[in-house]
This record gives structure tokens, C-alpha cells and sequence, in this order.
């Protein structure tokens, strides 16, 4: 279980690049009006951040066999042998959960920045 945790933050980080890629396109690609890039760059950021709350919510009616993480574990080089073990797949589920909720908190800082950023450039300008 030692390597379970990082495995766990690795998916979801890998999952959080490519949200982040897509937010920070469709910024650039609206830069000619900052102000609305900014508000667009903000809704999408907080729906990605509802979206990391929504998959830890869904985490305990899921089955981790279906998960990235467990074919990661499977797939680890040696092979775990405790992945049979009755109780692995509760504690698998409660580190992705806590995990998801850890980086769902620290999403949430996202949005913020984005909204206070278009408040003062909507006032400045």
C-alpha cells in the first residue's frame, strides 16, 4: 500500500493537466476581450474543480476495478500481491477519495484568481 498514494495523486494530476490544457486554450483563444476570457476562465475552472467534488462523491457506489489507479496497481512492476487481499479495495477507494477531495480543495483556488482578476480588470477598465 506504500506506492498507492503516489499512484493515486499521479492520475489525478495526469487527469487535472489535461482540464487545465483545455481551460488555458479556450482562454488564449478568447484573449482579444481579457475580461471575458478571464469570466470563461473562471466557469470552466470551477466546473473541472465541481467536477473533481462530483467524482469523490461517486467514489464509494463505484467499483475501483473500473478506475485507472487499479489497473496502475495491477500492472506495477513486481506485481502486488495484495490486490487479492479482502479490505484492498475499501482502502483503495478511501485514498482516491480522500485524494480527489484533497485536489478538489486546492482547485477551488483556481477559480477564485480568475474571478478576482476579471472584477478588477472590469473595474479598471
Amino acid at each position: 500500500m506504500t506506492r498507492l498514494r503516489p499512484l493515486v495523486d499521479l492520475s489525478i494530476r495526469r487527469a487535472c493537466a489535461f482540464a487545465t490544457l483545455a481551460v488555458v486554450l479556450v482562454v488564449g483563444s478568447l484573449m482579444f476581450d481579457p475580461v471575458l476570457a478571464l469570466r470563461v476562465g473562471g466557469a470552466a475552472s470551477t466546473l473541472v474543480a465541481m467536477a473533481l467534488f462530483v467524482a469523490a462523491w461517486r467514489v464509494p457506489r463505484r467499483d475501483v476495478r473500473d478506475t485507472e489507479i487499479y489497473g496502475l496497481l495491477r500492472s506495477a512492476n513486481p506485481p502486488l500481491a495484495y490486490l487479492s487481499e479482502p479490505g484492498t479495495k475499501a482502502q483503495i477507494a478511501a485514498v482516491l477519495r480522500e485524494r480527489l477531495l484533497w485536489h478538489a480543495e486546492r482547485a477551488l483556488y483556481v477559480p477564485l484568481v480568475f474571478w478576482g482578476l476579471a472584477l478588477v480588470l472590469a473595474l479598471v477598465t
